[in-house]
């Protein structure tokens, strides 16, 4: 792990990218910390999360606007 200013690593980004690809990087600025990771460590990835339960119950974006769409012509249609 290796612990950088945000002004070095600004001044050297190039270097600390690369770095990055192997090891774990943080970045300081003030009292914050930001961490660099690669997650593709042995190239590329097939997924990146598994999907769980919540996954499966997610809707898409054409299903929401549905549901809001019909949310709405409810919320109009007591207010008339």
């Amino acid at each position: 792990m290796t612990v950088v200013s945000s002004k070095e690593f600004i001044a050297n980004d190039d270097k600390y990218f690369d770095m990055a690809l192997n090891n774990e990087l943080i970045i300081q600025r003030g009292d914050n910390m930001f961490i660099v990771q690669n997650y593709f460590p042995n190239g590329e990835p097939d997924m990146i999360f598994e999907p769980d339960e919540d996954f499966y119950r997610s809707i898409t974006m054409n299903e929401l606007l549905v549901g809001i769409n019909e949310d709405l012509d409810k919320f109009f249609a007591k207010n008339e």
